[in-house]
């Protein structure tokens, strides 16, 4: 088991920042990819961007790409989601998940991990 807790959504003006944590706790954070998802009201959730188990590979929606990063620190079992130029459009509630173990990397289908946090909401005002 892994249990996951996301922090840092807030509420920000368009063109701000954010920076999101995904602490872990459970099994060895190590042997997990992790992804970040999202959902705003009324719409499926949508893929953000992962990350492989060694931080070695990193992949983004088209919509994000340029803008947000994603990192991890392994030895705070932590990963991260720094979000720049933030849009209106970037509202919704994020969700960090995670996929294993076993699996090096990360992947765009959120049916493809196996735990999730309870999300936290990012809102974005124009």
């Amino acid at each position: 088991q892994v249990q996951l807790v996301e922090s840092g959504g807030g509420l920000v003006q368009a063109g701000g920042s954010l920076r999101l944590s995904c602490a872990a706790s459970g099994r060895t954070f190590g042997v997990y990819a992790m992804g970040w998802f999202r959902q705003a009201p009324g719409k499926e959730r949508e893929f953000v961007a992962a990350m492989s188990w060694s931080g070695g590979r990193s992949y983004y929606a088209d919509s994000v790409k340029g803008r947000f990063t994603i990192s991890r620190d392994n030895a705070k079992s932590t990963v991260y989601l720094q979000m720049n130029s933030l849009k209106p459009e970037d509202t919704a509630v994020y969700y960090c998940a995670a996929r294993g173990p076993g699996y090096y990397s990360g992947s765009y289908d959120y049916h493809d991990y196996n735990y999730w946090g309870q999300g936290t909401q990012v809102t974005v005002s124009s």
